[in-house]
């Protein structure tokens, strides 16, 4: 995607973090059972930068560390409009499905957990969203990722069509 190419402006210091979901492994060895701790963190500006990260450690605190970390550079660029979405867009990663379409000022996050994570941290703050498939925080982090990416701001759709802005919302 062209999103994810650009160098992203953003001060470190605006940046967000929101741990969406902690797994604890166990692994079996002669002395008994061995815990480690896996981490998924999402980060955002709440301007239109977001990016998620996977973190894994024997303590909770250094996976979660370690996600942000992780987090901060994968971040990529999403457009807002008014603060929704600018359209109705379908979301995929594995198993997770995801549908997320615009709303009226005040409507609110309407969207369940790791879902609701993402868009926050997006800066998005009306939204109605659904997720239809997995309810694996990792696949659905990342299919709301998937469906924010396909978003095409209005100008840019208007200069693409070699159309203005006016003609993109009215027909």
């Amino acid at each position: 995607m062209s999103n994810s190419i650009k160098p992203l402006k953003y001060n470190e210091a605006d940046l967000k973090e929101k741990v969406v979901a902690i797994n604890r492994v166990a692994k079996v060895v002669k002395g008994g059972r061995r815990f480690s701790f896996s981490a998924i963190v999402v980060v955002g500006d709440g301007k239109g930068v977001v990016g998620y990260g996977l973190g894994k450690a024997n303590e909770v605190t250094d996976a979660i560390a370690k996600g942000i970390e992780d987090a901060k550079k994968n971040l990529v660029q999403v457009p807002l409009l008014k603060g929704t979405v600018p359209h109705e867009m379908h979301g995929k990663f594995s198993g997770g499905l995801v549908f997320v379409k615009p709303a009226a000022p005040g409507t609110g996050v309407i969207a369940g957990g790791a879902m609701r994570a993402v868009l926050e941290a997006a800066g998005v703050h009306d939204v109605l969203a659904k997720s239809k498939g997995s309810s694996n925080p990792h696949n659905v982090v990342k299919a709301t990722i998937d469906a924010l990416l396909k978003m095409r701001a209005p100008h840019q759709v208007a200069f693409q069509r070699g159309v203005k802005l006016a003609k993109v919302f009215n027909g």
